[in-house]
């Protein structure tokens, strides 16, 4: 599929001044007209709309709630980078998930990818006392090798996505175990070195978050900015149509697993570091999170697709609910109400909005 291009071909002439036998011509580069000096203000209406940044006005409805309900607790300092912080790793399980879901094809085995490899740096340290640069080499490598397993099984065996990696997720988990045997990887080394890759702090922010807004602008860079991006997202939206024109849709959802799978098993380590040990549990909790914040993102910016800068504002939001919640003693089970009925209303949003959006490129 070739890129569209705009404006006057390479090495074309720019032409001004009065046309040989016709009208004079306007000259692009001079003073704006009325009718865009119009548009403008419409222009940035459609950014401000709710249906554009919903979840960020949300997001200001629920710090007025919880400034209200724990103005003690919530108007902090504290609390702020406990936003952040405490969702350093939610951020990086989300953005995993955007690439495959960019081009519609599920990946439900990062939950498990997240504890093996958090389990196998960890274990790479203690009980084979690899170096820890090594041993997160080798805990990258495995959740590579894990994206390219749910690959072949989706894209080469052609299985269904979402069967197959809750499947694989399954035995990921069954894995995870028998290494184990069900026992948390722990050690005094953890916390002689490995434990600052997710806990070094600087002016209250801890290092997970500066890895969470390196990823968010590459991918968002690799989406928006990338011919590897358009045909994403072309094959997200219609994978027939897509392949007709030319677009490598098979190399391109087997390349969006392997990319899942290298950040999740990101994700694993930056826990791991966090705990300063290998859970045999850690990572499952981060699913429902992650498809939650990746589905609401794409409400927000680009209407129908998933995209970083979105995922981010999803996670935000949802990573203020939760946090607001904990510090208003609400029930344990209510921050998975409010997340699990954030992921329904996200679902049934880029629903509408990605019908919306394939109508209007069938209508162009």
């Amino acid at each position: 599929m070739s890129d569209l291009q705009t404006g006057p071909a390479p090495g074309g002439p720019v032409v001004t001044g009065q046309a040989p036998g016709g009208p004079e011509k306007t000259d692009p580069v001079g003073p704006s007209s009325p009718a865009d000096d119009a548009e403008a203000p419409r222009r940035w209406t459609r950014h401000l709309a709710f249906s554009n940044i919903g979840a960020v006005y949300v997001l200001g409805a629920l710090v007025v709630i919880f400034s209200i309900w724990v103005p003690q607790t919530f108007l902090t300092s504290a609390t702020l980078y406990q936003v952040f912080n405490s969702n350093a790793v939610t951020a990086l399980a989300a953005l995993s998930v955007i690439i495959p879901l960019s081009a519609r094809v599920f990946d439900l085995s990062i939950g498990g990818t997240i504890t093996l490899t958090g389990v196998v740096v960890t274990q790479a340290i203690v009980k084979y006392e690899l170096g820890i640069a090594t041993a997160i080499l080798l805990a990258l490598l495995v959740g590579v090798l894990i994206g390219v397993l749910n690959a072949v099984i989706v894209v080469v065996l052609k299985i269904d996505s979402f069967i197959a990696t809750m499947a694989s997720g399954a035995l990921l988990a069954a894995f995870t175990t028998m290494v184990t045997g069900d026992l948390d990887v722990t050690g005094v080394v953890l916390s002689q070195g490995f434990n600052e890759v997710g806990q070094f702090m600087v002016g209250g922010i801890t290092l997970p978050v500066v890895y969470v807004a390196v990823v968010t602008v590459v991918l968002w860079f690799v989406l928006q900015q990338t011919a590897f991006g358009r045909r994403m997202y072309a094959t997200g939206f219609n994978k027939e149509a897509a392949r007709l024109s030319g677009v490598p849709t098979e190399r391109l959802r087997f390349a969006s697993l392997v990319i899942s799978g290298g950040l999740a098993g990101l994700a694993g380590i930056v826990l791991a570091g966090t705990l300063a040990a290998g859970s045999v549990t850690a990572g499952t909790p981060y699913l429902l999170g992650a498809f939650a914040a990746a589905f609401l993102g794409a409400t927000q910016l680009q209407h129908g697709r998933f995209n970083a800068f979105g995922t981010i504002i999803a996670v935000l939001l949802l990573g203020t609910g939760v946090v607001g919640l904990g510090l208003a003693q609400a029930p344990t089970w209510s921050q998975d109400l409010f997340t699990g009925v954030v992921l329904i209303v996200a679902l049934i949003a880029t629903r509408y909005q990605r019908a919306g959006t394939a109508n209007a490129t069938v209508g162009h």
